[in-house]
């Protein structure tokens, strides 16, 4: 029981308290409620498409909470794309504490949302998944045949990266949890873009190589010379903006 608890900690940081909404940077949106499976009410924020006809399914890392990717969702309200940004059970306004099962229900709750309320067909919505949030995505769309998957700086499993991240002790054998995005990428049936920093310290870039590797779909992988975990987005810039519409754009070319 001590070793779970420890574990949880070492995987889950949320934040409860929000640092602003997306009206801070000028971006109209509306709060939503939504239930999981299991009854666990989740706090997210949508924002209307403007052009794409896409949405984007925003799952944050493990810190935090959406407050804190405020930065991603003007670039995606920029590309024209409908955004549905959502805390998991525990952080923010949702209920509940975080476990893995728990953060997959989550996300397939969230994609209820899109389809059922906001009427996005399946293959009109992208998850993007950041980190942690990237093995929540790879899970989701390896059940759902989604438009696309993004992932940036995200790992193979989560005992790997703990085996890489922790090298003192053997920390890894003892976690439970296993966010296993190696084995079920090659369920994943549309395309993916996967992100990553040639410099992340958190998440070395090799496990992001060897994680899209696995895909069998059409993929690309985009590495952001002088990056690190937590400035992919910023230090990109322009290329990294790039590359966000052409996947778009593909998307809408096949819809």
């Amino acid at each position: 029981m001590v070793l779970r608890i420890l574990e949880n900690r070492l995987i889950y940081r949320p934040m409860r308290e929000l640092r602003g909404d997306p009206s801070r940077i000028g971006i109209p949106f509306e709060d939503t409620s939504i239930a999981s499976a299991d009854d666990v009410r989740l706090h997210g924020w949508w924002v209307p498409e403007r052009e794409a006809g896409l949405a984007v399914l925003v799952l944050h890392g493990n810190s935090g909470n959406i407050s804190y990717i405020l930065e991603q969702i003007a670039l995606f309200h920029a590309l024209g794309v409908g955004i549905l940004a959502v805390d998991y059970r525990g952080y923010g306004r949702s209920d509940g504490r975080p476990t893995e099962g728990g953060l997959y229900r989550d996300a397939d709750a969230a994609l209820r949302y899109l389809h059922e309320v906001r009427r996005f067909p399946l293959d009109r919505i992208v998850v993007f998944g950041k980190s942690l949030g990237g093995a929540v995505a790879v899970n989701l769309a390896s059940k759902e045949r989604v438009g696309g998957l993004i992932i940036e700086s995200t790992f193979t499993t989560l005992k790997e990266f703990v085996r890489r991240f922790i090298r003192a002790l053997p920390v890894h054998l003892l976690v439970q949890s296993r966010f296993d995005s190696l084995g079920k990428i090659r369920g994943v049936a549309g395309p993916i873009l996967a992100i990553h920093g040639e410099e992340d310290e958190v998440v070395p870039i090799d496990l992001g190589r060897r994680l899209i590797e696995a895909a069998v779909v059409e993929k690309e992988f985009f590495a952001v010379p002088g990056a690190n975990h937590d400035n992919v987005l910023r230090v990109g810039g322009d290329d990294y903006r790039t590359r966000l519409q052409s996947f778009f754009d593909q998307l809408s070319e096949k819809t």
